[in-house]
């Protein structure tokens, strides 16, 4: 699989109040020509998925407000058929069981790279359509 045709063909949607980070990341899936919207809070993220849909949801867990674990939560239900992604420099094994109980696919720890990030986006993606096919076979 071609990592960055299949997200040409996708949505994504970061969540971080880090302004570099929102910054490097649309730098980087700019320059791929893929898209990407970023926001700076939670709140915002949950506004947005109200009328816009989005294949990809990746978000750091401590944000202001609404931490991105929650947020996960939240949307566990309306958005089941989204990747989700949670970034996070704070991951311990209870908080990836309560991410896993709720849903979300994989772990990006901070400090990352942008290959961290491919290499993320690349493992969640097969194994989300490889779920997705088996799940159309039963």
């Amino acid at each position: 699989m071609d990592l960055f045709n299949k997200l040409k063909e996708m949505r994504t949607l970061l969540i971080d109040d880090d302004k570099w980070i929102r910054g490097s990341m649309s730098l980087f899936f700019q320059g791929e020509g893929c898209h990407l919207t970023t926001l700076e809070t939670a709140e915002e993220g949950l506004k947005l998925l109200e009328s816009h849909h989005y294949d990809i949801i990746i978000a750091d867990y401590f944000l202001p407000g609404i931490n991105g674990l929650e947020f996960f939560d939240r949307i566990r239900d309306s958005h089941s058929g989204v990747i989700k992604i949670l970034i996070t420099a704070y991951g311990n094994n209870q908080l990836m069981a309560d991410a896993s109980n709720i849903g979300i696919h994989d772990f990006i720890n901070k400090p990352f790279t942008t290959k961290t990030i491919e290499e993320s986006l690349y493992r969640t993606i097969l194994k989300h359509k490889f779920t997705a096919r088996n799940h159309l076979l039963s």
